[in-house]
């Protein structure tokens, strides 16, 4: 079924959490690999910004659905962020914009260059490139919805949990979309599935590597996706984004894990 963009952005809010006991938090605080684990989750949301950025130097932009969906994608993103902040806040971890706004500055000559890299990139592909960017937006998003579901079946923690669960079904329309796109797109050109193939193989990460420390990927990678457990969540992400066309036999979730060294 064709995802329905109107009724999207007509019915686009952001995460609720004012009705969620917040003091449940000092009575019963997460442990500090948890808040570790949740301080990158806050830092990428909030980082969604710079991935627009990014995106508006493509072709992706002149799609007015791609377009409409953005910007309602990139305003939500930013409430998780909110969200999840407000859980960190609540521990004595404060998340300020001076500060994130200093790790993009670390980023230095890296985080200029990526709008370059994508209008390059972009130019070079042409119209496929709108193939690419919604196949990797829908294995991210199938990334980030199980990163929320591990987390909340890792620690139980009934109100992290329902907070979790709030943001992981916004997350589920993010990846309607991105998936809806993709299969049209990967569908009508056998070029596209080819770049878009070589692309995710070669070059998808875990999100929010482009951004944090590879200790800090390793630490999140290791608690959510480790074991028997997490291994499964990681196979069907990968199972996922192996049934869109052209995309069959692609294990770039395992394979990412594999390199940093997360045991099975």
């Amino acid at each position: 079924m064709a995802f329905d963009i109107d009724r999207y952005t007509a019915t686009s809010v952001r995460v609720e959490w004012d009705d969620l006991d917040l003091d449940a938090f000092e009575r019963d605080p997460l442990p500090p690999e948890s808040l570790r684990t949740l301080r990158y989750m806050t830092d990428v949301e909030y980082h969604t910004v710079c991935y627009t950025r990014d995106l508006l130097t493509t072709p992706s932009h002149r799609e007015a659905d791609v377009s409409a969906f953005m910007t309602m994608w990139n305003r939500e993103e930013f409430w998780h962020g909110e969200a999840l902040a407000a859980v960190l806040a609540r521990h004595g971890v404060t998340v300020d914009y001076d500060e994130l706004r200093a790790k993009r500055v670390k980023l230095g000559w890296k985080d200029r260059i990526d709008p370059i890299k994508q209008s390059v990139a972009g130019a070079l592909v042409g119209a496929d490139f709108v193939a690419v960017h919604m196949s990797w937006g829908a294995a991210n998003e199938w990334s980030a919805i199980t990163a929320y579901q591990r987390m909340a079946e890792l620690e139980r923690h009934p109100v992290l949990a329902e907070l979790l669960k709030r943001i992981a079904k916004q997350e589920a329309r993010h990846v309607a979309f991105y998936t809806s796109q993709a299969r049209q797109r990967l569908a009508a050109s056998r070029r596209a599935q080819q770049v878009t193939r070589f692309a995710l193989q070669r070059f998808w990460a875990p999100v929010g590597s482009s951004i944090m420390r590879e200790d800090e990927v390793r630490h999140v990678m290791g608690q959510l996706m480790a074991g028997p457990e997490g291994r499964r969540a990681a196979r069907k992400v990968d199972d996922s984004i192996s049934s869109m066309p052209g995309l069959g036999g692609l294990t770039i979730v395992q394979d990412a894990l594999d390199r940093l060294g997360v045991p099975a």
